[in-house]
């Protein structure tokens, strides 16, 4: 065997030794290198699939690479969220959640992840109240007359619920006014919605923002948003303090997720292509129309995130507790 003199044996060594860490910054600065799947845990149509698809657009300016939507629904958004928890964390899956996903279910469902540990936040994103609507042909012209109804007529009453969010928010409803329903699941907002409009369903507590379009045309009545100040997209729709009921105010947060072990440096190239979306001004546009209020810069962090998500839990927990909520 050629012996290699001494100096030019280290300096191949050091070389070798290098190529490691110099593979990992190649990889670093090309990141990312091909499209990127963001798993969405609900159907088409739905807040989640519109705050989604909106972002994943401009997204794909900062980032070099398209951001492909895949809708996987079913079971208030556990199977989805399950799949992106599960995903190689390698920054070319992520997912959007909100607090049903990434609280409620934590407690309803028997879930085979982890909804903290099995997840590295990106970044939050928005949040909207929840808009309390009924079919054309609910016996009601505002919230006062509907829960009228709805004490004399206990169990009558039909309400969709497409989400951990919308089941927690029919319970208390049903709690905070002495009313009953039954509560019917659908596997997203997409299809509750339609089936409002078309009278097959009495009543549903949605996320505003994508039944405004409906509301806009006159296809389901709309009582009251469970926020404390009207919303811009839509300022004749009261709130519920107007309507007679302020216990019933209350929000959704929506944010960004990738899987456990996600390199950190990618994390921080996919914030910051969030960030500068949200930043778009026809993001934001878009946004609004969806009745999506933009958390402020400061709050756009992982570290944000991962604050009021656990905060949630805490907060929330007991209270899907006491009401017994099953899985459907």
């Amino acid at each position: 065997m050629m012996k290699l003199p001494r100096r030019k044996f280290l300096h191949l060594a050091a070389g070798a030794a290098a190529l490691p860490a110099l593979s990992r910054i190649a990889r670093a600065q090309t990141y990312p290198a091909r499209p990127i799947t963001m798993i969405v845990p609900f159907a088409a149509g739905g807040p989640n699939d519109g705050i989604a698809r909106i972002l994943a657009e401009r997204m794909r300016v900062s980032l070099g690479q398209p951001v492909m939507i895949e809708n996987i629904d079913g079971a208030a958004g556990s199977i989805g969220t399950g799949r992106a928890a599960r995903a190689a964390p390698d920054g070319y899956t992520i997912s959007i959640g909100y607090w049903g996903t990434h609280v409620a279910n934590a407690v309803i469902y028997p879930l085979d992840y982890d909804v903290v540990k099995d997840f590295e936040p990106i970044s939050l994103l928005v949040e909207s109240p929840l808009l309390i609507a009924a079919s054309k042909a609910a016996p009601a012209s505002d919230l006062r007359e509907l829960v009228s109804w709805l004490r004399a007529n206990p169990d009558k009453a039909s309400a969709a619920v497409p989400g951990s969010a919308s089941h927690v928010a029919s319970v208390f409803f049903q709690r905070e006014t002495g009313t009953r329903f039954r509560l019917v699941p659908y596997r997203g907002a997409g299809p509750a919605i339609q089936d409002l409009a078309q009278g097959r369903i009495d009543m549903a507590l949605l996320n505003a923002g994508a039944p405004l379009p409906h509301v806009r045309a006159h296809e389901f009545k709309a009582y009251a948003v469970s926020a404390k100040r009207r919303l811009a997209a839509a300022p004749d729709i009261p709130t519920v303090a107007e309507a007679g009921f302020p216990g019933l105010d209350a929000t959704v947060w929506f944010g960004f997720f990738a899987p456990a072990g996600t390199r950190h440096d990618f994390i921080a190239k996919l914030n910051a292509a969030t960030v500068e979306a949200l930043a778009d001004p026809n993001v934001r546009s878009r946004l609004a129309d969806l009745a999506q209020e933009i958390f402020p810069r400061e709050q756009q962090t992982l570290a944000a995130l991962a604050e009021l998500q656990k905060a949630e839990i805490a907060k929330w927990r007991p209270i899907i507790k006491a009401a017994k909520i099953k899985p459907e």
